[in-house]
């Protein structure tokens, strides 16, 4: 290490030096990616700086176990990657999440903090690589492309079960609508037209087992995610990573993370294979289509309140016009729409990254780490918003429900059974033309009893399986 100023120290690479500010804990390795990489402004995910630091403190145990380097140096990393999991040192990360390299920049990113952390711990000054080195020390039989493998599968398991937790609560939330609206009758749209009529909580409870579906598919996706590669190093075959280091560091991680991980029996397939990135952020897409589809619904439902459905009411969170007094919007139900939208949009960049790669590696990760991460991370907080300040506030109005039921002549398919399809046909149509209620021309015609027709118009009768009324 060369001091050049109060301000700033060089270091040296096989590409030559660089000036790099004193008070940084990353090195010169850092220094070059943010120069070559200012794209998107994002730097990488923290979830992922998490589980890299995490893996990093595992592997110093390891070499703990092996006497790999003097323990004083296993020690001071393994304090470092502590300081590092308490949150602090946050800034020390800049490098952009859109990054060549396969995840390499952040690697070394990581790899600089913990060292000169380390160093530090230890009474050296930043930069004093003879004590402590990025590579020799941290990154000890390691490569980027068992470890960045290794820590997304980590980053994922942790965010998909926060995922889970927050869908099982949706669905919870709709659950409790369902019984709610139970005994008010609704009607039925298809293709936006009137259809059979129904229970308001009926429609509810088909959204609980949309959400429930999309609950129990990302529990069971984290099997798939808990298999790493790390050990592997370079391409899998484990070079320069003694077999007693792959068993200690996968037990160790095991145990720092709570997690089921599970060393990969072809540790080539993790490496260079992306398709569980594709398989999560396809589970994603699939549950971001049904919260799509729910909020368009909620949407129409409360549209109006007088120019349109007007049968449901969502909570008012703020108002919705800088023009227009007293409108309110549904913004609740357009953030989880716009938000499922863009998790949509991700799942193309996911495939599209994982499909890209070539023979032992896939140089495209840090764009599936961006974008699948991002994923679980807006969904999650989206979720748990709109059920808190959306669904679980939603009321229904059993007025207006019960007059478009009344005025429209949908009944009328509960009397097919009865009277035949063309003669029913015959008084919707008389029902339609005279502005009157299907009861009423059934009762002016004295085709069947009123006891009879109010028996088979009954909510019970035209809200269930089988022929009302028999």
């Amino acid at each position: 290490m060369e001091e050049v100023s109060d301000y700033s120290r060089k270091e040296q690479d096989s590409l030559g030096s660089m000036d790099i500010p004193k008070a940084a804990y990353y090195g010169i390795h850092t220094a070059r990616a943010m120069d070559n990489f200012p794209v998107s402004g994002r730097a990488v995910n923290p979830h992922l700086i998490h589980s890299l630091v995490t893996v990093k403190k595992a592997a110093a145990l390891a070499h703990l176990k092996l006497n790999t380097y003097q323990v004083e140096i296993a020690q001071a990393i393994v304090k470092a990657c502590d300081d590092i999991l308490e949150g602090n040192y946050k800034e020390q990360f800049p490098v952009d999440a859109l990054q060549g390299g396969a995840g390499t920049s952040t690697n070394m990113n990581v790899n600089e903090v913990i060292a000169n952390l380390a160093i530090e711990i230890l009474g050296g000054e930043r930069g004093d690589y003879s004590r402590i080195h990025p590579l020799d020390h941290v990154n000890c039989c390691q490569s980027t492309n068992d470890v960045y493998p290794t820590a997304l599968r980590m980053a994922a398991i942790g965010q998909v079960r926060m995922l889970s937790q927050a869908f099982a609560s949706l669905q919870e939330a709709l659950q409790e609508k369902e019984h709610e609206f139970a005994n008010v009758l609704k009607l039925g749209r298809t293709e936006l037209m009137d259809a059979l009529p129904m229970m308001a909580g009926q429609g509810f409870g088909a959204y609980a087992k949309a959400i429930a579906r999309d609950r129990w598919r990302l529990y069971k996706v984290e099997e798939r995610l808990r298999e790493i590669n790390i050990g592997g190093t370079a391409i899998g075959t484990g070079m320069n990573a003694p077999v007693k280091y792959t068993f200690y560091i996968t037990d160790i991680l095991q145990d720092l993370t709570g997690y089921g991980l599970a060393r990969s029996e072809y540790p080539m397939d993790p490496t260079q294979n992306m398709d569980v990135f594709v398989e999560v952020s396809g589970l994603l897409k699939a549950a971001s289509v049904n919260l799509l589809k729910i909020s368009n619904d909620l949407r129409l439902l409360a549209s109006g309140p007088t120019g349109g459905f007007g049968e449901l009411e969502l909570p008012a969170v703020q108002a919705g016009s800088s023009i227009m007094p007293g409108k309110v919007n549904p913004v609740m139900a357009e953030m989880i729409g716009l938000v499922a939208m863009r998790v949509i949009a991700n799942d193309s960049a996911v495939t599209m990254a994982a499909a890209s790669g070539q023979l032992e590696l896939n140089a495209f990760m840090p764009l599936i780490a961006d974008a699948l991460l991002e994923s679980l991370e807006i969904l999650t907080r989206a979720v748990r918003l709109f059920e808190e300040r959306c669904v679980r506030g939603i009321r229904i109005h059993e007025d207006r429900c019960s007059e478009m039921v009344e005025n429209s002549t949908v009944l009328a398919t509960a009397l097919v059974g009865h009277i035949g399809y063309e003669k029913i046909a015959e008084i919707a149509k008389q029902a339609r033309r005279e502005g009157k209620t299907v009861r009423r021309v059934l009762l002016e015609s004295k085709i069947l009893p009123e006891s009879e027709v109010d028996r088979i118009l009954s909510l019970y009768q035209v809200t269930k399986p089988g022929i009302p009324g028999k």
